[in-house]
C-alpha cells in the first residue's frame, strides 16, 4: 500500500474553479491562492446567507490511542460516498497545526484514498492563517509590555498578566520564560509564557466569529491582565483591535479546496480540543450548511472532548443544531483499551475487545445524553476478525445505534457509501432532541462538576485552592454564565492518561481557571494537561525533507 502522501501527490486534482462550480460557485466568489486553493470572498458569504441551510453532521471518536482511529478519515470519506451517492455534500474541517505534524501524530488531511489535498501545502503553511493569528496574538502582547514601559497609564499590574505569547510550534522550553532582562529601555523584567498558536484565544475568537464585527466586538473584550484594584485590562482599552484585525482581515476567510473525489471541503480554522474547543470556524460550518444538503463536520480527539465542545460551546454560541452524531472507533483501539500491547492488535482477542469496548460504550452513553441520532463506524482494518466484527455491531445495536462498517481508507468514497446509507437512515427515522449539558445560568464550579460526573465518569471534582479563588473571582467579575471549555488529556476519560478504557471512582483534578472573554468561556485546566507541547524523543521532524525537484517527502 501506499503511503499518504504517495498517494496524495499522485492525485490529479481539479482546479479549485472547477470544484467551486460544481456546487454553484462562480470563480468571481472565490479569492485565489494558486490553483488549487482559494478563499470564499466576503459578498459570497453574504450572498448565500437566504438559502436555507443543510444538515449538519458531526465526525466524533472514541479515546485516541497508538493503534489509530482514522476520525477524519472518515469524515472526508463519508463526504466522498454522499458525493458517490448524488447527494450535495461539503466537508468542513480544521487546519492542521506546524506542532503535531513535525512532533508526533502527524498531519490532519486524512488518509489513503480519503485524504483533502493538496496534503502538503495544508498541513505546512496553507494559506498563512495561523500566521496571521500567532502575529495577531504577539502584538497584543508587545502592545502590552510597550504600555507598561511607557508608563502603565492603566496601572497593570505586572503580577497579574495573564496574556501569553504563541507559536504554532511544539516547543517546551517556550512554557515559562523570562522577558524584560538587559537595558532599562528593554522593559520590565518579569515572568513570561509561549502557548501554541492553536490554544491561543485569538484562533478561538476567529473560529467563533459571525463576521468582522463581530471579530472586532470580541479581540475588544479579551482580558490580558489586571491592575492594582484587580480590575480587568483588554484588548480594547490598549487600543489594540484595529491593528489586530487588520492583520486578522484575510484568516477570517473560510479556505475551500478538495478531496481526492473533488468533493469540496472548507478547511478553516484549528483550537486544539484538549486545550481549546477543537472545532473548526463557525463561519465555514454555516457556509457548508448554506453551500450544499449536507455539512460533514468533525471535533478533534474523543467524543469526551471534541463533541462535548462541539455542542456545549460552538452549538450553544452559534445556534446550530446537530441532525446525527458518526462515533468512529477500530477494533485495534479497542482491544489497545482492553489491555493488548500495540505489536499484539492484530491478533484476533474477543476477550480483550469485550474489555475494552467499555470505552465505545461510555462515548455513546455520552452522546446519547445530547438527543442526537447516533451511529457507530468502525473503521475497517484487513487484521479484523468477522468474530470481532459482529461483536462490536452487535453491541452497538444493542444500545439504539445504526452501525456501519467504514472502508474509506482503502476505497474512498465507495468504501463508505454503507456508512453514508446509515447515516442518512438514523436522520430520517430517529427523533431529534438535541440540548446542551447544562444552562448557562449553572455556577461555574457545577459546570465543571456536572461535566466530570457525566461525561467523564467521576465520582467528584478537586479543586486546588487557588482553582476556587479563579472561579470565586470570574463569578464576581460576571463571567459566571459562560460555558467551560475543559483543558484535558486527551487519551483517557479521566485527567489520567494511563487509565484506559472506562475508568471510575476517580476525582478530576482541577488546578486553574481563567476567562477567555472573547471567545466566550471559562477555560478549565485539569491534571497536567500542558497548553504548550514538546516534542517526542524522535520527532517525526527526522523525517520530513524536500527534494532538489521541491518535492516534500515524510509528511504523514
Amino acid at each position: 500500500m501506499k503511503t499518504d502522501i504517495e498517494i496524495a501527490q499522485e492525485a490529479v486534482m481539479e482546479p479549485i474553479t472547477n470544484v467551486a462550480a460544481g456546487i454553484g460557485i462562480d470563480a468571481d466568489d472565490l479569492e485565489l491562492y494558486g490553483k488549487y486553493k482559494a478563499k470564499l470572498s466576503e459578498e459570497f458569504l453574504e450572498k448565500i446567507q437566504a438559502r436555507p441551510n443543510g444538515k449538519l453532521i458531526l465526525v466524533t471518536a472514541i479515546n485516541p490511542t497508538p493503534a489509530g482511529e482514522g476520525k477524519t478519515t472518515t469524515t472526508v470519506g463519508l463526504g466522498e460516498a454522499f458525493g458517490r451517492m448524488g447527494k450535495k455534500a461539503v466537508i468542513a474541517l480544521r487546519e492542521p497545526s506546524l506542532g503535531p505534524c513535525f512532533g508526533i501524530k502527524g498531519g490532519a488531511a486524512g488518509g489513503g484514498y480519503a485524504q483533502v489535498v493538496p496534503m502538503e501545502e495544508l498541513n505546512l503553511h496553507f494559506t498563512g492563517d495561523f500566521h496571521a493569528i500567532t502575529s495577531a496574538n504577539n502584538l497584543l502582547a508587545a502592545l502590552l509590555d510597550n504600555h507598561i514601559q511607557q508608563g502603565n497609564e492603566l496601572g497593570i499590574d505586572t503580577r497579574q498578566i495573564i496574556w501569553k505569547r504563541c507559536e504554532d510550534m511544539n516547543d517546551r522550553v517556550l512554557r515559562n520564560i523570562v522577558v524584560g532582562l538587559g537595558n532599562k529601555t528593554d522593559g520590565y523584567v518579569r515572568e513570561d509564557h509561549f502557548v501554541i498558536t492553536v490554544a491561543s484565544e485569538i484562533m478561538a475568537i476567529l473560529c467563533l466569529a459571525d463576521d468582522m464585527k463581530d471579530l472586532k466586538d470580541r479581540l475588544s473584550r479579551i482580558v490580558v491582565a489586571y491592575n492594582y484594584q484587580g480590575e480587568p485590562v483588554t484588548a480594547g482599552q490598549l487600543k489594540a483591535v484595529g491593528a489586530m484585525a487588520a492583520l486578522l482581515k484575510d484568516a477570517i476567510k473560510p479556505n475551500l479546496i478538495q478531496t481526492l473525489e473533488h468533493t469540496p471541503a472548507l478547511v478553516h480554522g484549528g483550537p486544539f480540543a484538549n486545550i481549546a474547543h477543537g472545532c473548526n470556524s463557525v463561519r465555514a460550518t454555516k457556509a457548508a450548511m448554506k453551500m450544499a444538503d449536507y455539512c460533514i463536520t468533525e471535533a478533534g480527539f474523543g467524543a469526551d472532548l471534541g463533541a462535548e465542545k462541539f455542542f456545549d460551546i460552538k452549538c450553544r454560541k452559534a445556534g446550530l443544531t446537530p441532525d446525527a452524531v458518526v462515533l468512529v472507533a477500530t477494533i485495534r483501539a479497542l482491544k489497545y483499551n482492553g489491555g493488548v500491547a500495540k505489536a499484539d492488535l492484530g491478533a484476533e482477542n474477543l476477550d480483550a475487545l469485550k474489555k475494552g469496548i467499555v470505552n465505545l460504550e461510555k462515548h455513546i452513553e455520552n452522546l446519547q445524553k445530547y438527543g442526537v441520532p447516533v451511529v457507530v463506524t468502525l473503521n475497517s482494518f484487513i487484521t479484523d476478525s468477522a468474530a470481532e466484527t459482529a461483536y462490536v455491531r452487535d453491541f452497538c445495536e444493542a444500545r439504539g445505534c445504526e452501525f456501519a462498517l467504514s472502508e474509506v481508507w482503502e476505497k474512498g468514497g465507495e468504501g463508505g457509501i454503507a456508512l453514508a446509507e446509515k447515516v442518512l437512515k438514523a436522520m430520517e427515522e430517529k427523533e431529534n432532541d438535541f440540548h446542551v449539558l447544562y444552562e448557562d445560568e449553572m455556577p461555574l464550579a457545577d459546570k465543571i462538576t456536572k461535566i466530570a460526573k457525566e461525561i467523564y465518569g467521576a465520582s467528584g471534582v478537586n479543586f486546588a485552592p487557588a482553582a476556587v479563588k479563579q472561579l470565586k473571582r470570574l463569578t464576581e467579575l460576571g463571567f459566571g454564565n459562560l460555558p467551560v471549555c475543559m483543558a484535558k488529556n486527551q487519551y483517557s476519560l479521566s485527567d489520567d492518561p494511563t487509565l484506559l478504557g472506562r475508568p471510575s471512582g476517580f476525582e478530576l483534578n482541577v488546578r486553574e481557571a481563567y476567562v477567555s472573554a472573547g471567545a466566550g468561556f471559562v477555560v478549565v485546566l485539569t491534571g497536567a494537561v500542558m497548553t504548550m507541547p514538546g516534542l517526542p524523543k524522535a520527532p517525526a521532524a527526522y523525517n520530513i525533507d524536500v527534494d532538489n525537484n521541491g518535492k516534500i517527502t515524510g509528511l504523514f
